[in-house]
This record gives C-alpha cells, structure tokens and sequence, in this order.
C-alpha cells in the first residue's frame, strides 16, 4: 500500500495493524545473573577428573601420613652403610694384593728360570731314584750313586722349575732360594740328626716302572 493511501485511511480512523510479536529467547541468555545449577561456580559445569577435584579438597581421609623417621633408624641406617663401604674397600684391596702378589710371583719365576740356566746336574743315565716330599706329595729325582752321597751331605740340591726337579750344587741351591723360595724342593741339612729325613733311607728306593 503506498503513503498516500495509508494517510487517507488513516485520517478516515483505521488503526494500523498490529506488527507480529517476537518469539521469546532463552532467558539465561537475556539474564547474565543467571548462572547454571550445576555448575557451583556458574557457566560451563566442572570437566575436570574425580581425581582432580578430590585433591582441590586435600588429602584423602583414608590416607595415613607418613611416620618419621627415628634417630635410632638414621642411625642404624648410616652405621649400614659405612658397613657396605668398609666391605667394598676391603674387597678392592684384598683383590688389588692378590693381583699384586700373582705378578711378583710370575717375576720370581722368570727370574729364576733365567738363573737356572746351565746349572742343573741331573744325569740322563741316572738310576737312582731319591724321593722327597714336595707340595703335599712325593716327589722324585733320578741320581747316580755319587750323586746320592752328596744330596744326603747337603752338597747338592733339588729345585722345581717348569715342572721339571733340578738337582743343583748347594750354592746354587742357595741363590735360587732367595729369588723364589717356594721353588726349593729339597735341601738336606747336613747337621741334622741322623734318621730326620726318612726318605734318604735305602729302604725307600723303589723301581722306576713302579707308579709311585
């Protein structure tokens, strides 16, 4: 309808027609004041974990605070493990002495094995067989009759190198004993009592296809 006839009805008395009311919002989001029930602090409800909250609200009550240590418990604690260090020491040292004592023993050894050279006495043809203790068991070294008279007046001696039994004059007998004892496998005291040495007896000479 154009202006001209709206003014003509309008002054002839017909009232305009009423516009179309506007459909109603949701009042929460006309009312900022409003807050969501669910939510105690308004807006969005809480999407944090059970776990999360509970530990907003501090310790649970089940859980038991832990007890203090005693000084008797730091104590014994300490005392432990000054024990544990004094063991671990000990150890170190006990191995680092072994290795120490395993090298000059090897030194002793080439040393002497060095000294021995073109000195043994043992005679090929030797049938005598004159036995002595030795490392816990019996040992044996073939002598010639001559031979066996000068081992039982100390004037000659016996020493192990290389598994083999060196018979040897007395003063090399003497030097080898001072590059390494344990390699001195027999040395006749020639002032000891008679009878002292029981395998200088004849008795004790036994055939050589005799396992001994």
């Amino acid at each position: 309808m154009s202006d001209s006839l709206k003014d003509q009805l309008l002054g002839l008395g017909f009232k305009p027609a009423p516009k179309p009311e506007k459909p109603a919002r949701d009042a929460n989001r006309h009312d900022p004041g409003k807050r969501d029930a669910r939510s105690p602090g308004g807006g969005k409800p809480d999407a944090r974990k059970p776990q999360q909250r509970r530990d907003d609200r501090g310790p649970s009550r089940n859980a038991t605070p832990r007890k203090p240590r005693t000084q008797e418990e730091i104590d014994l604690g300490k005392a432990y493990a000054l024990r544990a260090e004094t063991e671990k020491r000990e150890r170190i040292a006990a191995e680092a002495a072994k290795q120490e004592a395993a090298r000059v023993r090897r030194e002793a050894k080439a040393k002497l094995d060095a000294f021995l050279v073109g000195k043994p006495l043992n005679d090929a043809v030797a049938e005598h067989a004159r036995h002595f203790p030795y490392g816990g068991k019996i040992k044996r070294v073939h002598v010639t009759p001559e031979q066996l008279k000068a081992l039982i007046a100390g004037e000659l001696g016996v020493v192990q190198s290389n598994g083999r039994y060196l018979l040897v004059t007395a003063a090399v007998l003497a030097e080898a004993k001072t590059i390494f004892p344990e390699a001195v496998a027999l040395e006749v005291d020639p002032n000891a009592p008679p009878g002292s040495d029981e395998y200088a007896d004849p008795k004790y000479q036994v055939p050589d296809d005799l396992v001994w």
